[in-house]
Formats: C-alpha cells, sequence, structure tokens
C-alpha cells in the first residue's frame, strides 16, 4: 500500500454538477453525488454512488486490477440495449484507508460510455 504525496498527489472532491453515464442512448447512471478523483497527471475520474446507477444493467466480471493506491478493483459490464460492454466500470469495494471515500462508487471508461455533465 502507498499513501498519496506531492510525488503521486490524489484528491478526491464533491461534483457541484450532475453527471450522467449513458451506452448506446441508454442512461447507466445519473446523479448529483459524483465524487471527482485527480490523481497524479491522470485525467480526472468520475466516481459514481452505486444507488445513483442502474444496476440491474451491470454484471460482474470475473476481472480485478490492484492498484498501490486505492487497492484492488473489481469490474462490471453493461448490459444495455441488446448488446454487452465488456469491463466497462470499476469500483473499489474496499478501498485502502486514504481512499475510503469512493467506497460504493462506481467508474466509468470514458472510451466504453459518454459520461456528461448536465444542468
Amino acid at each position: 500500500m502507498k499513501l498519496p504525496g506531492p510525488d503521486h498527489p490524489i484528491t478526491i472532491t464533491a461534483n457541484p454538477k450532475r453527471i450522467r453515464v449513458s451506452a448506446d442512448g441508454v442512461v447507466i447512471a445519473d446523479t448529483t453525488h459524483a465524487l471527482t478523483l485527480k490523481e497524479a497527471s491522470y485525467p480526472a475520474v468520475q466516481y459514481v454512488p452505486r444507488q445513483d446507477a442502474n444496476m440491474a444493467l451491470l454484471a460482474r466480471t470475473g476481472r480485478v486490477t490492484h492498484c498501490p493506491y486505492k487497492g484492488d478493483a473489481n469490474y462490471f459490464s453493461i448490459l444495455a440495449d441488446g448488446k454487452t460492454i465488456e469491463n466497462s466500470i470499476w469500483t473499489y469495494e474496499t478501498p485502502f484507508p486514504a481512499m475510503a471515500e469512493i467506497s460504493g462508487h462506481l467508474a466509468f471508461y470514458p472510451d466504453k460510455v459518454k459520461i456528461e455533465e448536465v444542468g
């Protein structure tokens, strides 16, 4: 486990805007409670609370990856409009203590879904 610091900063802030995630026109998540995670020089990532996602459209996969700063990530595929978008969502169900805020949230690959600020 590594801790964020000056050499690898990570910040998590509440996003004041409404975030909508869709795939082929099907809304997967819609929230006013997204968290914006900024990590080092990577693009910012929106983490959406699970309760604001349509979990009926998601199927857990066997994929697991590890981040030395956040912990183990589990993945979901999206099943929408007769299509499957494999491993398009990741989640840290038991993140390391420094990243506890993102527990219970989902993050989406922007090349697999449409993530937009609305309203």
